[in-house]
């Protein structure tokens, strides 16, 4: 390549690129360098930070470009000082092995000067050694690896043995046909008739270095010869007839020089030439040189003739490991007869020599698939590499069945028609892909990559060379065309595998040779190697010596002979291979899996099928029966102990339980309560639901998850049953658990209902899965009252009873607390189990005999600890690892560390042995290996390890801290590099480590309160000083790239310590990198406001005047400026509604009012609080604050329009959407800083506030001066005034429905509607007091209707003619109010009823728009629309039935009983209801719900889909009205 002849120094952009591909470097990364115009120079000075920050390019990468150039400068200083002056070849292969050359600290200056040539031979001693073709195996597969070195040229051995000669033959080959002949011939000659005179045999190599004066290149190292055209080489032995004087002579050499075998040579730096070692054997059998010495005539091309003459005659011999004349011929003559009879008693010896002594190839490969276990591991991964399978194979590959294949790297274009992969096809199901398939797009996870090939879900079979029946353009190649077009492919699929996706100790890679080995194959084998930076997970396995023979010479190349043959299978036949695997798997057979039907027989599990359901863990009726008896007896003790030492609970637990294998696994009472629960919902029943959800709420560590499985297990046999993978979308589920719903069932109407479990699931996700649920019962039109799902969830509660108490038909409670059955339970077992095993090796069972009893648990962890703790090295780093464990366990829920992560921090070696799993257990200390316990990843298998219980973790914290602080640990923590940037396990490492310094404490998350911070933060402020607590997060911030919501924890910390310029200055940094989260700036807003409040306070103590409020005043107007700044980013957000900005602004302004009417000048009786509203609504402005308060008049002026606007925008939200619906999303409502609890009644009080600051004296004199005389307050004032009664916006106003015991109600609104203008026809009010009017005559209606203050319906019609005619410029609460002003009544004439209609038509339609604009892409479970009226059955304002009726009919309702009446639909059955409401007519079209009567189709939205009518039916429903329309409820089908 271009830049391998010029200095890095003076390489161009265009030369660095090059380089960077060359090394395996992603084009991405190679275009944004190049874009960065980094040239050689620049290059020579890059970090490896620089790569991270200006790049965005990830560790790995960059650490190999920093390695790779360390170790290409010095190549190059080295191959300046061995002043090679031409071969450009040995530079190349000079920068190929960089990679073998040590690591090295650059020398000085001197030292640079005077290199020695011992540091010469050790470059060059780095080269791998191998060992030549097998002697006289003509046609075989064998290939070299360029740059590996043969044995020293030999001289005699044994005669049999041969000896070598070598020629490198690099000038020769590039002459024509006749000089290459000659040369060729003559060599061969020289070196043949030299090997027969001895009698030995031997060998002449072309293409091998022999001069040990080529600097740069060691003698016998392989370089290999271009070949043009074979048969130039072949014929070129033509020559031996005229080279042998007697002819006789001709036809004997002829038979022992045997012809030239061309053995391709590998360059593994992807040289796209094909280069060959030409070897020739001789073979001077006794029969045939017997009695004769030979003399020949060497060819010898001559330059003045242009022709080949023929040498003198002469005898040559092999001396030592050369070819030299024979110098004294009688004696040599004489000695004819020794030299005979040495090698007829050769041959003889060969021929009668014992057969090599067998290994025991059974258990070689016994040890080298299990890594030296007695079983196959059912969780390690297994890689395959292949080529193409005979049909005979294709019968014995039942042992890959059940081996845990991760991926398929198949060099078999027919694998897909017929060959392996069509066989594994038939059992298993299995993604297929192209090498191209596994480049991982920029920005993309790994985590996210993995799930979008499905990786861990199904077997990834990979087409490396073709794939023949596929119809995209995908074909086979050649060898040399896929080194160019598919090796760099080859290099990132191995790389993203072995480097990204699995660690190391966590798959095996099996080369299964089956065919004869093509180059491809081969360069598999380099990069597996390379990747994985070691062999000892690499084996092979092939059936012939032929097919193993080239891989062998390939991969010693690259590990050696030794250990190549220690990992090798060779010679076994598959089916022995077969049947000795299928011994050593878990499973005896391939398990045929049962499911229960619903008329009660069972039906077999296609195993394809179920690895298509890939969301579920399915759980059959003979889980775990295929269990080899072999496997039971050598694990169950440790199955056993595993579970009572604190591990998760598996199927073989109960399935060894079942079988009488282990003691029974104790059923406590929650699980008979469950179990009862689900019977009675089995229960045939009409109303019954389609989906039922029953909860396990459980103490940490109590055993709620047994229970949960439990339940499971024993109903198997009569429900289908199965766990949920919450890694996958609800949809995804919804779909698989269907499909195993009506798998083999004839009729989808008729299944047995499914069992799932949901461990650990955020509410949302059950809610999400309930809906997709729901909607897919509707769209396959099951019939009503079958039951499909009961959706069974398991979460961490602190106080289950608690939930359990509010709706004990759903929920079930598990505690640390023991009933009497329990304990006596509890006891016998424990008496068992301390027969067998020690106390602290099954301690979670011992804590929950003790029953968690507060005072004796905590006396007995500290025992436990203690004693546990004695004698442990502090310093050691298991000690640290420990610690770090702990401090995770102790404060984020669920945590644990990769054993990948431990790995890193132990710094375990990383070239082990095969036994990894043992060498990590050994590196632990005796207190580490009783307080790990560890798991595993239930997808990807991976290991990882937690402390037994979170009580021990938090006990072992303590203890092993001592006086050193948490907050020194946790900034330890920080500051491990190696766990942070360790690659596998990333991501959840790096989410338990943001956890750890961000998420705060939720009851709704199972924690045992909330908490304004993450608990370690919380502790580390109280328990140290909030400075460690700022200075912990300060290191968070930095370790986590600077992220803008850990400024703006530090924000939110600073504030709450009154640290307000910090505060301050964290804000703006986050508000800076996230200008547009309306949460950030929020928390901006947020330190305004608080520095205001303490402003305020601080006035208090004085006497306040102009001058000293301006600052607290401007504080307050910039906490508003950015409150608006996060509304409109609320507004913008298509996915959130963060409505605290609307929520803060009118705060802020209340308070702001309450500074300001406080200063003397505005809080005097007489004329102070006239003067302050006409300054803050005109423009008046008092001479005291004119100078002070300059700088801020105009936005004083806008503040009672900016909190006006506030408070419309509030009730508006609040008119479209219920207020109760919880919601457990982490980044909306539990991040928001000012949390409304109860937001329609802070309304009510807040617009009383706000127009009790803007009118200037008490209601009840402003309401006595309006009556007496009513032009004497402005409109402005009267507005105010309605606002204070109650009456400034819709809900405020609708809020006087309620049951107020301290108001009169009918007063309030009577006192309301005579502050507006006697006659409002003639007044025209503008569209939101027209509104407001109009709304406070429908709830006076419903309060009293017969009240005097009350306008006709008419009126109130005639009045809205004053809205604007385009239905778009109407207020949302104006088109809300003309559906029930014109919602027609039985006596309307048809004309008047189409009239009406037609109104409420063009309003519906706005509303709607209005509606999905305000719902944004939010769930609707978590913004349901709000009802808040029905349709009654009287006429005029009797049809208003407000829904506040409703609740008082079910007011005597406990809240657990209420939930379920209205979730079950129960409550429209209630005879109270059916007097009070209207039932409506109408019919269903496809699920769309239309009201009869209007000209025009009215389609009516249903609130319940579920209720709906899958056919075309008559039906009736109750009406309610909302602001995105009428809705239908109770839908029900005329008989």
């Amino acid at each position: 390549m271009e830049f391998e002849n010029v200095p890095i120094e003076k390489w161009t952009e265009a030369m660095v690129s090059a380089w960077l591909k060359s090394i395996g470097i992603k084009e991405d990364y190679v275009t944004k360098l190049n874009e960065e115009e980094v040239n050689g120079k620049i290059l020579l000075e890059v970090t490896e930070d620089f790569l991270k920050k200006e790049t965005g390019m990830k560790s790995g990468p960059a650490l190999l470009i920093i390695k790779k150039r360390k170790e290409f400068v010095e190549l190059l200083k080295k191959a300046q000082k061995v002043q090679r002056p031409k071969n450009q070849g040995a530079s190349k292969r000079e920068h190929f092995d960089a990679k073998n050359v040590p690591e090295t600290k650059e020398n000085p200056p001197e030292a640079k000067e005077t290199s020695s040539s011992s540091e010469i031979q050790s470059v060059l001693a780095s080269k791998k050694d191998c060992r030549p073709r097998p002697f006289c195996k003509n046609g075989i597969d064998f290939t070299y690896v360029k740059h590996s070195v043969l044995q020293p040229e030999s001289g005699v051995i044994d005669l049999i043995s041969p000896c070598h000669e070598y020629k490198s033959f690099a000038t020769a080959a590039t002459l024509d046909r006749t000089r290459l002949q000659a040369k060729f011939a003559k060599e061969v000659l020289k070196f043949g008739v030299g090997c027969m005179n001895v009698r030995s045999n031997g060998t002449i190599h072309f293409g091998v270095m022999d001069s040990r004066d080529d600097s740069g290149y060691v003698h016998g190292e392989i370089i290999g010869v271009p070949v043009a055209e074979k048969d130039m080489y072949v014929d070129a032995l033509d020559h031996i007839k005229k080279a042998f004087p007697i002819g006789e002579h001709a036809e004997h050499v002829e038979l022992c020089i045997r012809p030239p075998e061309f053995i391709e040579v590998t360059d593994l730096k992807n040289s796209c030439e094909k280069m060959y070692v030409v070897e020739v054997d001789i073979v001077p059998a006794i029969d045939v040189v017997k009695n004769r010495v030979y003399s020949v005539r060497l060819p010898n091309f001559r330059q003045d003739t242009n022709k080949v003459d023929f040498e003198k005659e002469v005898i040559y011999r092999r001396t030592g490991s050369k070819t030299e004349p024979v110098s004294d011929p009688n004696e040599f003559y004489q000695r004819v007869r020794d030299r005979d009879a040495l090698r007829e008693r050769a041959e003889q010896t060969c021929f009668d020599s014992n057969p090599e002594v067998s290994q025991d190839l059974g258990r070689k490969l016994t040890m080298l698939i299990t890594s030296g276990k007695k079983f196959i591991e059912k969780e390690k991964w297994y890689i395959l590499v292949t080529n193409k399978f005979g049909e005979q194979d294709l019968g014995s590959i039942d042992f890959l069945l059940n081996m845990k294949i991760f991926s398929v790297f198949d060099f078999d274009p027919d694998s897909k028609v017929s060959g392996l992969c069509s066989e594994f096809l038939k059992h298993h199901a299995a993604n297929l892909h192209f090498m191209q398939d596994y480049r991982i797009p920029t920005g993309k996870s790994v985590t996210d990559f993995s799930s979008h090939l499905h990786l861990f879900e199904q077997t990834s079979w990979i087409f490396c060379n073709g794939r023949s029946d596929f119809k995209g353009n995908e074909a086979q190649c050649d060898d040399m065309t896929w080194i160019k077009t598919r090796m760099t492919l080859l290099r990132e699929c191995v790389s993203v595998i072995c480097k990204q996706i699995l660690p190391k100790g966590t798959f095996i890679v099996v080369f299964l040779l089956t065919s004869p080995v093509e180059k491809p194959l081969l360069h598999t084998f380099y990069e597996f190697f390379t990747d994985m930076e070691g062999h000892e997970d690499i084996i092979c396995i092939s059936e012939s010596e032929e097919n193993f023979l080239k891989w062998q010479s390939f991969a010693e190349g690259s590990c050696g002979a030794i250990t190549v043959n220690h990992s090798s299978i060779v010679g076994m036949k598959m089916s022995h291979i077969n049947a000795t695997l299928k011994r050593i798997q878990p499973m005896t057979s391939r398990p045929s899996k049962l499911l229960p039907v619903y008329r009660k027989g069972e039906c077999n599990l296609d195993t394809r099928e179920e690895e298509r359901m890939y969301s579920l863990e399915i759980l059959s009726v003979n889980h775990c029966d295929e269990t080899s008896l072999d496997f039971v007896e050598d694990q169950k003790e440790a199955i056993e102990m595993q579970f009572y030492h604190g591990g998760k609970v598996n199927w073989l637990n109960f399935w060894l339980a079942d079988k009488k294998f282990v003691g029974d696994i104790i059923q406590r009472d929650a699980y008979h309560d469950i179990s009862s629960l689900i019977q009675d919902n089995l229960k045939t029943n009409v109303e019954q639901l389609p989906i039922c959800c029953l909860n396990i709420n459980h103490h940490p560590g109590s055993g709620g998850s047994t229970v949960a499985r439990q339940v499971l297990w024993n109903n198997r046999k009569s429900l289908r049953c199965a766990v949920v993978k919450p890694s996958y979308s609800a949809s995804l589920v919804a779909e698989h658990a269907f499909q195993i719903r009506e798998y083999e069932e004839k009729d989808m109407q008729n299944c047995l209902p499914v069992l799932l479990l949901l461990e650990d699931c955020d509410r949302e996700y059950v809610d999400d899965l309930k809906n997709e649920l729901e909607a897919a019962f509707n769209t396959k039109k099951i019939r009503r009252g079958t039951l499909c799902f009961i959706l069974l969830t398991c979460r961490r509660s602190h106080n289950p009873e608690k939930m359990c108490k509010e709706s004990p038909l759903e929920n079930v409670a598990v505690t640390h607390k023991l009933s009497d059955e329990e304990k006596r339970l509890f006891a016998t077992k424990r008496n068992i189990l301390e027969q067998s095993y020690q106390p602290e090796f099954i301690l979670t069972f011992v804590l929950m005999t003790e029953e968690f009893n507060h005072q004796k648990i905590v006396e007995y962890v500290q025992q436990f600890v203690t004693h546990l703790l004695q004698g442990i090295d502090h310093d050691s780093v298991v000690t640290r690892l420990i610690r770090y464990v702990a401090l995770l366990n102790t404060y984020v829920q669920n945590s644990f560390i990769s054993q990948s992560h431990c790995e890193a921090l132990l710094a375990i070696p990383i070239h082990l042995d095969r036994f990894r799993q043992h060498a990590f257990e050994r590196s632990l200390s005796e207190q580490a290996k009783l307080v790990f316990i560890h798991l595993r990843d239930d997808r990807t298998h991976i290991q990882s390890v937690r402390i037994i219980h979170p009580l021990v973790a938090k006990e072992i914290l303590h203890q092993l801290l001592g006086e050193q602080p948490q907050s020194e640990l946790a900034l330890n923590l920080l500051q491990e590099d190696g766990l942070f940037e360790h690659r596998f396990g990333k991501d959840d490492y790096i989410k338990f480590l943001r956890a750890l310094f961000m998420r705060r404490s939720r009851v709704s998350k199972g924690d045992e309160s909330d908490s304004f911070f993450s608990p370690l933060i919380e502790h580390v402020q109280e328990n140290e000083s909030p400075e460690k607590a700022i200075l912990l997060l300060k290191e968070a911030y930095i370790r986590f790239n600077k992220d803008a919501f850990f400024a703006q924890q530090l924000a939110r910390l600073s504030y709450v310590h009154d640290l307000f310029e910090d505060a301050r200055q964290w804000a703006e940094i986050a508000a800076s990198k996230m200008p547009n989260n309306s949460d950030i700036l929020d928390t901006r807003g947020q330190v305004y406001r608080r520095w205001f409040a303490a402003k305020s306070k601080a006035l208090d103590k004085v006497k306040k005047t102009p001058e000293n409020t301006v600052d607290a005043i401007e504080t307050a107007l910039k906490a508003l400026e950015c409150f608006q700044l996060c509304e409109k980013a609320a507004i913008a957000d298509a996915e959130t509604m963060n409505n605290s900005g609307f929520f803060a602004v009118v705060e802020v302004g209340c308070s702001l009012l309450k500074l300001i009417f406080s200063l003397p000048i505005f809080s005097c009786k007489s004329s102070g609080y006239t003067t302050c509203i006409q300054y803050l609504v005109t423009d008046f402005i008092p001479e005291p604050v004119k100078k002070p308060w300059e700088n801020i008049h105009s936005k004083l002026k806008s503040l009672q329009t900016l909190m006006r606007d506030a408070l419309e925008w509030i009730s508006d939200d609040l008119s479209y959407f219920q207020t109760d619906v919880s919601t457990d999303e982490e980044g909306t409502s539990e991040s928001y800083e000012m949390k409304i609890s109860h937001p329609k009644t802070w309304l009510v009080t807040k617009s009383n506030v706000y127009g009790k600051y803007f009118s200037d004296a008490s209601a009840e004199t402003l309401k006595k001066q309006s009556q007496s005389n009513p032009d004497s307050l402005t409109p402005f004032m009267k507005r105010m005034l309605i606002y204070r009664l109650g009456g400034g916006n819709i809900i405020t106003i609708f809020s006087l429905l309620s049951d107020h015991k301290d108001k009169d109600s009918v007063k309030i609104l009577e006192d309301i509607i005579s502050l507006y203008p006697r006659n409002p026809q003639k007044a025209r009010l503008d569209q939101m007091d027209l509104s407001n009017y109009i709304a406070t005559h429908i709830a006076l209606s419903c309060l009293s209707p017969q009240s005097s203050m009350l306008s006709s319906l008419t009126d109130l019609r005639r009045l809205t003619q004053q809205l604007p005619s385009e239905k778009r410029d109407c207020l949302s609460c104006a088109l809300y109010l003309l559906t029930l002003l014109f919602w027609p009544e039985d006596h309307d004439t048809e004309e008047t009823k189409n009239t009406k209609y037609e109104i409420v038509l063009a309003a519906v339609e706005f509303l709607k728009r209005s509606y999905w604009k305000k719902m944004k892409d939010v769930p609707q479970r978590r913004r349901r629309i709000f009802t808040h009226f029905f349709l009654g059955n009287g006429n005029g304002f009797e049809k208003f039935v407000h829904k506040t009726k409703v609740e008082k009919i079910t007011k005597l309702l406990s809240v657990s009983e209420k939930k379920l009446k209205w979730f079950r639909g129960e409550v429209w059955k209630m005879p109270e209801i059916a007097k009070l409401f209207k039932r409506v007519s109408g019919w269903t079209e496809d699920g769309t719900v239309y009201i009869e009567g209007p000209r025009q189709k009215f389609i009516v939205h249903a609130l319940n889909t579920g209720s709906v009518p899958y056919g075309n039916e008559n039906v009736t429903f109750y009406l309610g009205f909302t602001f995105r329309g009428p809705v239908a409820y109770n839908i029900t089908a005329k008989s």
